[in-house]
């Protein structure tokens, strides 16, 4: 198992030719496909392009799985398999099978992983490693097109039954991970299953960064709402192209008009990815992180604290303090709720800050993508908790890269 690269000087063979009105035929098929006949898509045009087979493997809401599409087949670990490697990795794995070989290929829409491409073939070359790569990206976008509406691409991710709390503020949340060339977010929250009172958004328009995460009071069907509205009402002012004090003002009114008395914690940050420069409330929650050349600064983001979003009356604030700081390239900022830093395992010893930021400093500087570090993050905490967290945990990182002549 090793990654692939195209052969510098690999040569079209006697095999290669393809049927292009066969091609043009399958995408359009595809447009129109359930997500149940992608498997038998994906087969017909592993075929067109001169290999025996593919099978579409997306990974579970846990990140600890590679489920097939083919129900016939059996699920991939994440941490010790070919293609769990190639997911970890994001890059192309090739393994030994019956004579021939298969392709493991991420697959990936922007910088959200969405699992792995299977492609076998009795023999590999140039050609047909750039016509995997290929099937990737096209299988990729269907799967990002198609699991919008597809409750049986849902149903696949998940190893046991949701609770309703979780359901409804999953529905609310975006991809793990967003980002560009310049600026890349990615999150993580658990349990997976039963969470009620965390959120965390992100997204990007045109060359600013958007992050929030939030932390309602309780573990309720109440606390996901007070949460969902709060972020429905932060995403209505911010596609109304609202300042920062004014998105969380928003906030602040719908709650107190919709859900009195019901509050949560949160930061919100936005961070111009041409400039660097990065805006931040915080309105009663664990002050940000700086982690600059693989270490924390401490107290590089804090500020004065501010109330939680939705109180009303004599104890909602006048005005909404925003805080600016410039960032250099390689930072990265995080934000978690407070179900992180103080999960204790069974003898009382809390995970604690101290060993929270150790284990992204050291996964970061052992080269982990920022979504990988948090994968492995996320699963050394509940493994702290034996599985159960007493309250959810949430982590988002944002990274600022910016791209020089």
């Amino acid at each position: 198992m090793i990654p692939v690269s195209d052969p510098p000087h690999a040569s079209a063979g006697p095999d290669t030719a393809v049927d292009e009105r066969l091609l043009e035929e399958l995408i359009i098929e595809a447009q129109t496909a359930l997500p149940v006949e992608l498997p038998a898509l994906a087969n017909r045009c592993a075929e067109a392009l001169g290999m025996d087979a593919a099978l579409i493997y997306l990974v579970d809401l846990q990140q600890r799985l590679l489920v097939p599409l083919d129900e016939a087949s059996e699920p991939l670990p994440v941490d010790r398999s070919p293609a769990g490697w190639a997911y970890r990795r994001v890059s192309p794995q090739v393994a030994a099978d019956d004579g021939g070989v298969i392709v493991w290929m991420p697959l990936v829409d922007g910088a959200e992983r969405l699992g792995v491409l299977a492609v076998r073939t009795a023999a590999l070359d140039g050609v047909r490693m750039r016509r995997s790569r290929m099937l990737g990206h096209f299988f990729a976008m269907l799967i990002t097109s198609k699991r919008t509406y597809s409750d049986w691409l849902a149903s696949l991710a998940r190893t046991r039954t949701m609770g309703l709390p979780a359901e409804m503020l999953r529905a609310f949340l975006p991809p793990h991970t967003v980002g560009s060339s310049r600026c890349v977010s990615t999150a993580v929250l658990e349990p997976a299953y039963d969470v009620a009172g965390d959120a965390f958004d992100h997204s990007v328009i045109k060359n600013v960064l958007h992050t929030m995460i939030l932390d309602s009071m309780g573990h309720d069907l109440t606390s996901g709402l007070t949460t969902s509205v709060a972020m429905a009402a932060a995403r209505n002012a911010r596609r109304a192209d609202r300042t920062p004090a004014d998105v969380v003002g928003s906030a602040d009114q719908a709650l107190a008009r919709w859900l009195p008395d019901h509050f949560c914690t949160g930061v919100l940050c936005r961070l111009d990815a041409e400039t660097g420069v990065l805006h931040w409330i915080n309105c009663g929650h664990p002050p940000p992180l700086l982690i600059r050349a693989d270490r924390v600064l401490h107290g590089a983001l804090d500020s004065p604290p501010q109330p939680p979003i939705g109180l009303a009356g004599q104890l909602a604030p006048a005005a909404r303090q925003v805080h600016e700081t410039t960032l250099e390239p390689g930072d990265r900022v995080l934000l978690y709720t407070d179900g992180v830093v103080e999960a204790r395992d069974t003898d009382g010893a809390e995970f604690g800050l101290a060993q929270f930021t150790d284990f992204i400093i050291r996964s970061s500087a052992a080269g982990q993508r920022p979504a990988e570090v948090l994968r492995l993050l996320i699963h050394a905490l509940l493994d702290h908790q034996r599985d159960r967290l007493r309250d959810d945990a949430t982590i988002l990182i944002f990274e600022w890269r910016p791209q020089h002549p």
